[in-house]
């Protein structure tokens, strides 16, 4: 399937939503969960989204705007949150990435990028060549990702509580 702007931008304004519906309310004990040591619980992930719109995918589509392949992107610090999440409520986290991510949907609607724009190209500093379409694909990717991430390490807590039920249910052993 190739990328249509529009249809990513369909996954990408649904996932504030489907993460409120998801983590709003519930208690630290969902919140924090892990699948273990160096693994992100559901707060992490939101943080880590939320990270990501302020500092990846609206900045390195200007970057292929405005500077093509000659400015690489930044690195992308894939902990970067941390610092910034702490001691913020899942309320504030969840409010914080819904208005993050409309402002950021607002830019990329406000581009009217064409076909050729989605054509252009830029320089991922461990991926190398990239185009606009491919960026695009791949936030919207991203997104599902982590949502299958939260749902998996949620589910995840019951692995044990389930009993024999454990032989049907597949979200608890497969990554």
């Amino acid at each position: 399937m190739e990328l249509d702007p529009h249809d990513a931008l369909q996954v990408l304004e649904r996932t504030p939503g489907t993460l409120r519906a998801l983590l709003g309310g519930l208690s630290v004990s969902w919140l924090g969960a892990t699948e273990g040591a160096d693994t992100f619980s559901p707060l992490d992930v939101l943080g880590h989204l939320i990270y990501g719109e302020q500092t990846d995918w609206v900045p390195r589509i200007r970057i292929i705007l405005e500077h093509g392949e000659s400015k690489p992107f930044t690195p992308f610090d894939r902990l970067g949150f941390l610092k910034q999440s702490q001691g913020k409520s899942v309320e504030d986290l969840l409010g914080l990435f819904d208005s993050l991510r409309a402002e950021n949907l607002d830019v990329v609607r406000g581009l009217r990028l064409d076909s050729a724009a989605l054509q252009r190209s830029g320089t991922h500093p461990a991926l190398g060549r990239v185009t606009l379409a491919q960026l695009l694909a791949a936030w919207a990717v991203h997104d599902l990702g982590h949502i299958k991430q939260v749902v998996r390490v949620m589910a995840k807590q019951y692995r044990e509580a389930v009993g024999p039920w454990r032989e049907y249910l597949s979200i608890l052993d497969r990554p």
